[in-house]
């Protein structure tokens, strides 16, 4: 009778738009509300929330934890998910392989050519990633989104769309689980594409730290949802984090990244 209980209790939490951690688990990492990040936030006039994993402690520490533990659609935070099973699956060679771009109009001028991954990840260039997603193919994507345990796993039947306009979602807290055991090597996939993925991330490179890290804007919901999701590698150890705020305009696309490093710093995990 135990079991049953147990095994009910799993299935609707994996399946609710809500993940909470300390129900993955019976061993879990400690948990620590910091409300002072909230203040960056405000200071931004934005409702969003903010969770790092904190490895070395095994300790989270976030800011408003209902939101944190609430599903959203990644957005283009799935690039580095796409970019895995893409890798992984062989439907891409390197991460410096060719994509086409399709030689449609697109919003940005900047995606109006052919590129390969390392280059459409910073710029974050839809089409490119599109293209991958059906050389992956719907059963492998699907297969490769429940290996990763990625989010609410749920793929659906437009393959090179489902991140964009759903029906996948994933939390805060889960992006910061998935990223951790992209950290320490612990994804089902093999440990080239491990390695391509880490290197196709690094955004600032300093003598006391690594950062990397990811943007996400997600538009098919309303308010829209804005992502930043990455890891800092220092010295003492690594940090993966994830924020995602309400966005109303383009103009708070820039708050996403000046909120994380704000409550990275605040937490003594970058200088």
């Amino acid at each position: 009778m135990k079991l049953i209980v147990v095994i009910l209790l799993l299935a609707t939490g994996l399946s609710s738009s809500h993940a909470d951690p300390s129900s993955l688990s019976e061993k879990r990492p400690l948990e620590q509300e910091r409300p002072e990040l909230g203040r960056l936030f405000d200071i931004e006039n934005v409702t969003g929330t903010f969770v790092v994993f904190d490895l070395p402690a095994d300790t989270y520490r976030f800011y408003n934890r209902p939101r944190a533990v609430k599903r959203f659609i990644p957005a283009s935070t799935f690039k580095i998910a796409n970019s895995l099973i893409g890798l992984n699956t062989g439907a891409v060679k390197s991460v410096d392989e060719v994509l086409p771009y399709g030689g449609e109009p697109q919003p940005f001028k900047d995606w109006e050519h052919d590129m390969p991954l390392r280059e459409a990840i910073k710029l974050s260039a839809v089409p490119i990633y599109q293209e991958l997603a059906r050389r992956i193919g719907l059963q492998k994507m699907t297969e490769g989104v429940k290996a990763l345990g990625y989010g609410n796993q749920t793929v659906g039947d437009r393959v090179d769309r489902f991140w964009l306009d759903g029906p996948l979602e994933i939390s805060a807290f889960e992006q910061v689980q998935f990223l951790a055991r992209l950290i320490n090597g612990t994804l089902p996939v093999n440990a080239e594409a491990l390695k391509a993925v880490r290197e196709i991330t690094l955004r600032e490179h300093e003598e006391r730290f690594d950062f990397h890290y990811k943007t996400g804007w997600g538009t098919s919901t309303k308010p829209h949802v804005g992502w930043i999701v990455g890891w800092v590698d220092a010295k003492e150890g690594s940090y993966p984090f994830a924020l995602n705020i309400d966005m109303a305009e383009e103009k708070d696309a820039p708050k996403r990244l000046r909120i994380a490093r704000g409550c990275l710093q605040a937490l003594g995990k970058l200088p």
